[in-house]
């Protein structure tokens, strides 16, 4: 309380929080305790975002880029079946901000509105909420990629290729577009 110049009641909001979040436990007589991180609730957007800056930035990177590599190739598969015009207007407004993209920080902007909607438009609520908990994390790992690359708009044709097959509503190129875009997003982590 001294050392941050709070009252007694923020202290106990800040612990309520954070045992909330699985990173603390409190017990009678024994007290205040950080629990293993295997303990901590890496589901929790906050509790992300905080581990990303803590983690080594290389391992976080990809172990984000294995769950992307899990999911977002089955969801472009299910948004190329299941979408619906107002999910494939938002994919197309997305995809056409990428293409008039003039600069990193409009590219990273474009790009993740574009994962976000493909998310979106894979028409399963319980895959969107996914892209709410990765977003501020893909958001720096789309940003790394795209100064890593020789141009920021690298991997505009994947992308494409990406919309494309959903646009078309074939789902098995949809996949293999999103595992082929995830490939070279691999390939720039790694390189």
């Amino acid at each position: 309380m001294e050392r941050f110049g709070v009252s007694r009641t923020v202290l106990r909001e800040a612990l309520r929080t954070l045992t909330s979040k699985g990173l603390l436990e409190s017990r009678p007589k024994i007290g205040t305790r950080v629990r293993p991180r295997d303990a901590w609730n890496l589901l929790d957007a906050d509790v992300l975002e905080w581990y990303s800056r803590v983690a080594k930035p290389m391992q976080f990177a990809l172990k984000l880029q294995e769950m992307r590599e899990m999911i977002e190739p089955y969801a472009a598969a299910l948004a190329a079946a299941n979408h619906d015009e107002h999910a494939l207007a938002h994919l197309a407004e997305a995809h056409q901000a990428m293409l008039d993209a003039r600069n990193v920080d409009e590219w990273v902007r474009a790009d993740l509105r574009f994962h976000l909607s493909v998310l979106n438009a894979c028409s399963n609520e319980l895959l969107v909420p996914l892209g709410t908990l990765i977003e501020r994390t893909l958001e720096a790992q789309l940003q790394l990629n795209a100064r890593r690359a020789d141009v920021f708009n690298a991997s505009m044709a994947e992308h494409t290729a990406v919309f494309d097959a959903i646009a078309t509503r074939n789902s098995a190129a949809a996949r293999d577009a999103m595992a082929g875009l995830l490939g070279v997003t691999r390939a720039r982590i790694e390189g």
